[in-house]
């Protein structure tokens, strides 16, 4: 059965990757946004791949410009399709847009998410998130998936 998993890629390699896995049949979904007129990676130097485990991991495992399949010592930790459906949603003409509600948080506000797999979490706001920050977020994301999984 063919699941989402996360590739890491090597630096600025991403459409390579993209364009490597679509020659090859595979379904690889890289959200872009638009940033300082420019259309970048959403994940820097990570997408979403759909594929089936074990079969094809050594195949994906190989692909020039992958660096790793994201996982633990028990094999690569599959993303629940809601997660990659939750990120498609935000989409408009195929680029991830930042909608705003209301007015925007100062610093210290307490803040809760209205929609996507993580609706209902509560945080304070620190401040508007960068690629990085970005790339933590979903690495952690996939980390406390994949320790649901092992359970």
């Amino acid at each position: 059965m063919q699941r989402w998993y996360v590739v890491n890629t090597r630096p600025k390699k991403e459409s390579q990757v993209e364009r490597l896995f679509s020659e090859g049949g595979f379904t690889l979904y890289c959200p872009k946004y638009v940033r300082e007129k420019r259309i970048v990676p959403f994940f820097p130097g990570y997408a979403f791949l759909r594929f089936e485990y074990p079969e094809q991991f050594q195949m994906v495992k190989y692909t020039r410009g992958v660096k790793r399949v994201v996982g633990n010592d028990s094999g690569p930790t599959p993303i629940p399709e809601e997660t990659v459906e939750g990120i498609r949603a935000r989409e408009r003409d195929g680029l991830v847009v930042f909608e705003r509600y209301g007015q925007e948080p100062a610093v210290g506000d307490e803040i809760e998410v209205v929609e996507g797999p993580l609706k209902g979490l509560k945080g304070v706001f620190r401040k508007e998130i960068g690629d990085s920050e970005r790339v933590m977020i979903l690495l952690n994301y996939v980390s406390y998936q994949g320790l649901l999984l092992i359970e």
